[in-house]
């Protein structure tokens, strides 16, 4: 049985750092593709049309009906290499046209190293592979290679593998099982690659039953000495994976029945192997220990955001992690919600805690050191959170309100980030961000997500009551974000700032919006304040939380703190306003 995976860099990295060298790397023609170099179909049409002319047939708009209207069958590459070119020195020539760039092609960067080749030559140089296997005659890999400082040997006949280093003393090998183009000795046809010298066989069957393998830009299709070796092995000392964008054939398949591969779909050779490489350097940096976890992910993109050059990596991080809140949660976002229980209610809030807890931590590490370019990417995964809650509207109306509940946790996540970096106009508009609820109305986030709406809207504060210890609680969902949650995600991004104040602030910047967006004027709050109806504005932790009312109450009190909050358009921008909210809550605190 094979598994398919879509993104499995994060485990081929754990086991590569952990078995160093101990995993071959198996390059086909579709590695080199996006260096320019043709593929062997690429190849085969450009020969029908050269033999077409060559015989007289002038331009066809369709060489491959004409070809099949001329030979009654399908064109094929060792055949046509035999009709155009009768010696290997012919066939050499022939195949070094399409290899080797132009000066064109040199101005456009083609016919050169990809980032797979030296993402590949990275890994070979920090030790993680030593063999290299290729079908391809080109000297991509090689050059790649010695850009990085590293000399391999290279095995591309059985003159230079009677020569080379051996393979256990070897720092980088490279195995051209084709040959080089360079050599007239290189095999194109069908009979060329039915079979390999003796020599080469016994060093593959040595290879594929000592390494893990990675195998990439190889169908299975073709090459039958190749694929001997694969059916002939007679071990798996270590996983294989093989790279495939598309369908597998029939005879790949059996490749990887045999091997008991896993599959990565999805991903070409540059994007698996920069990944790959990344994610190494990664591990290595940071001294990982826990595979596949969120830990990596985290680290990935700290990495991201210090590199502006890998922008595009960190849009793919964070989207990945959006769509796998959201494979996890779609099952109950889509059925209507049955329940009646306080028992139901906290299992089903437990459920969506542990479905978000990897995207909310990766969202509040993101506001945390993040310099704005995240800031449109984790509004997308919110907004992509939401639209996805929005498929089924009936039912159980405590498990219809709860559907909002694994958004505001990323929002809550990620505004504790903002808070702790001090990005407090991205904080304003965060809650500013517009959302289309059930009854297609719009709202912005910071009101109907808030702790305080997500608490006590739809009947729920009875419900946030029934967890343990909350039975008597005057604010049981914003303790529990506070007591629980937070010291589960701070630690990634609070540093020596205390994880509950860290929480109570990002309340009080939530406060201040949200009793905004409720219409609560200077007027009506400095009436509340005289006339101690402040009672019916506060909100929250800090409506009996004496202790921090006290410490805000001095801290926005100096132009430290006031000047960034009001600066960044809370408390309505004025400071009259902020000085009567904060005295509102210290009377408060005194009942």
């Amino acid at each position: 049985m094979t598994a398919a995976i879509s993104d499995s860099t994060a485990q081929i990295a754990f086991s590569m750092f952990e078995n160093k060298g101990v995993y071959a790397v198996l390059l086909g023609s579709g590695v080199s593709r996006s260096a320019g170099i043709p593929t062997g179909w690429e190849i085969t049409m450009e020969l029908v049309k050269r033999w077409g002319i060559a015989s007289g047939a002038g331009e066809q708009e369709d060489w491959l009906a004409w070809y099949v209207g001329q030979t009654g069958e399908q064109p094929n590459y060792s055949t046509l290499l035999e009709r155009l070119a009768t010696t290997q020195t012919e066939r050499r020539a022939i195949i070094q046209g399409f290899l080797e760039p132009s000066e064109g092609e040199l101005e456009d960067g083609l016919k050169l190293p990809t980032p797979a080749h030296r993402a590949i030559a990275a890994m070979v140089k920090a030790g993680y592979v030593r063999v290299i296997i290729t079908t391809n005659f080109d000297r991509l890999m090689e050059n790649a290679l010695r850009d990085v400082g590293v000399e391999p040997t290279v095995v591309s006949s059985e003159d230079t593998l009677a020569g080379a280093e051996p393979l256990t003393h070897a720092s980088c090998y490279i195995l051209k099982i084709h040959g080089d183009y360079k050599d007239a000795r290189i095999l194109n046809t069908d009979g060329e690659l039915g079979k390999y010298p003796p020599a080469f066989n016994t060093l593959l069957d040595r290879i594929i039953d000592e390494f893990g393998l990675i195998v990439a830009g190889w169908s299975g299709e073709w090459d039958h000495a190749l694929r001997a070796a694969f059916l002939r092995a007679p071990s798996r000392r270590y996983p294989t994976y093989w790279l495939s964008r598309g369908k597998l054939s029939e005879r790949g398949q059996e490749l990887i029945t045999q091997r008991r591969a896993n599959v990565v779909t999805g991903l070409d050779a540059d994007t698996f192997f920069d990944g790959l490489n990344l994610k190494l350097e990664t591990i290595q940096q940071s001294r990982l220990q826990n595979p596949a976890g969120i830990e990596l992910t985290l680290a990935m993109a700290k990495r991201f955001m210090a590199r502006p050059e890998h922008r595009i990596q960190l849009d793919d991080l964070v989207t990945s992690q959006a769509h796998q809140a959201i494979s996890h949660l779609a099952p109950l976002f889509a059925e209507r919600p049955q329940g009646s229980t306080s028992k139901d209610f906290t299992d089903l809030v437990e459920i969506y805690e542990a479905a978000i807890e990897p995207l909310a931590r990766l969202c509040a590490v993101l506001g945390r050191w993040g310099a704005g370019v995240e800031h449109t990417i984790v509004l997308d995964a919110i907004k992509g959170l939401h639209a996805a809650s929005q498929v089924e509207q009936s039912g159980w109306v405590a498990g219809l309100a709860l559907k909002s509940y694994p958004i505001a946790l990323v929002t809550y996540a990620y505004g504790m980030g903002l808070v702790r970096a001090n990005r407090l106009s991205e904080l304003n508009e965060l809650f500013n961000t517009t959302l289309i609820n059930r009854r297609e109305m719009p709202f912005p986030v910071g009101l109907d997500l808030s702790p305080f709406y997500v608490e006590g809207a739809n009947g729920l504060f009875e419900l946030w009551k029934s967890f343990e210890d909350q039975s008597r609680a005057l604010t049981p969902l914003c303790n529990r974000l506070h007591d629980r949650l937070t010291p589960r995600w701070a630690p990634d991004f609070a540093g020596l700032q205390d994880h509950g104040l860290l929480y109570e602030r990002f309340e009080f910047f939530s406060f201040l919006f949200f009793c905004e967006q409720r219409g609560v004027s200077e007027e009506s709050l400095a009436d509340a304040v005289k006339n101690h109806g402040f009672k019916k504005i506060a909100l929250g932790r800090l409506s009996w939380h004496s202790e921090t009312i006290n410490r805000f109450a001095h801290e926005y009190a100096t132009e430290e703190y006031r000047a960034p909050l009001l600066a960044a358009g809370f408390a309505l921008g004025s400071q009259s306003y902020l000085e009567q909210m904060l005295e509102g809550l210290k009377r408060l605190s005194r009942y």
